[in-house]
């Protein structure tokens, strides 16, 4: 309940004064960001700053201007085992470099900071609650989650996962193996078969440190697009991948 008065806080605060019908955007794209133990303070500015710099960049303006009403809404929240107080930044209509900007100044403004534990299942709940407004309304909603851990308390992820699916919103999946935090093997398979799902989901993963702002940029301009990424191989699996493997090691990894 405290989840939905929230939401329809931040859906307020993205309405102008006055405004009698619903904003129509193209999308609607919820960003859920990993703060947890697992990136220290460095990695973690790091991190944020990939996403400053994607929506500073020309090309996201471009794929904005290209969709069909010019303009998309989105949310930022940062969490660990909990969506993190003083973390958030309401739904925010972006149509163009200027509103895009400010939103990225919003975002920098946070205080940085991490907390313990990796629920990702409560992050898409989360997430899902904003999505389910009727004051933005959106051609497409995503859930944008970006990590570097395996679902290790909470709800079951894939529960939240099919939740979120059920509503018709995708949940697409950023696997963060570029910074040094002892991300678990084969996190991009994890979140390929227990985080992703829904019209057109896919997971793109940064492997590298110094790649890392265009793998976030690359990943949120094809959301606002609405275009399927390349196509890239996945490795075979001897055996399905473990959906529980978070919880099942939380005291090895310490989340």
């Amino acid at each position: 309940m405290r989840w939905r008065w929230l939401a329809v806080a931040l859906t307020l605060a993205a309405i102008p004064a006055g405004a009698q019908q619903p904003v129509e955007v193209d999308a609607k794209i919820v960003l859920a960001v990993d703060v947890s133990r697992s990136m220290d303070l460095g990695e973690s500015a790091v991190q944020r700053e990939g996403y400053l710099a994607a929506l500073r960049h020309p090309d996201l303006a471009r794929a904005i201007a290209a969709g069909a009403r010019g303009r998309v809404a989105i949310a930022y929240f940062e969490w660990a085992g909990q969506v993190q107080d003083g973390g958030l930044v309401p739904w925010r209509v972006i149509d163009g470099p200027v509103t895009a900007a400010a939103l990225a100044d919003e975002i920098a403004g946070l205080p940085v900071r991490r907390a313990r534990g990796t629920s990702i299942s409560r992050a898409i709940a989360f997430a899902t609650v904003l999505l389910e407004d009727d004051q933005i309304a959106g051609a497409r909603r995503v859930i944008d989650v970006s990590g570097d851990g395996a679902n290790n308390i909470g709800p079951i992820v894939t529960g939240s996962r099919d939740a979120a699916v059920a509503k018709g919103i995708t949940v697409n999946g950023l696997p963060i193996l570029a910074l040094g935090g002892g991300a678990p093997p084969n996190l991009d398979l994890y979140y390929q078969d227990c985080v992703v799902g829904g019209d057109g989901a896919f997971v793109m993963v940064a492997r590298e440190r110094a790649d890392l702002a265009r793998t976030i940029r690359r990943k949120l301009v094809l959301e606002i697009s609405g275009l399927p990424p390349p196509p890239a191989i996945v490795p075979a699996q001897l055996a399905a991948t473990d959906c529980l493997m978070g919880e099942r090691s939380f005291g090895r990894w310490n989340r």
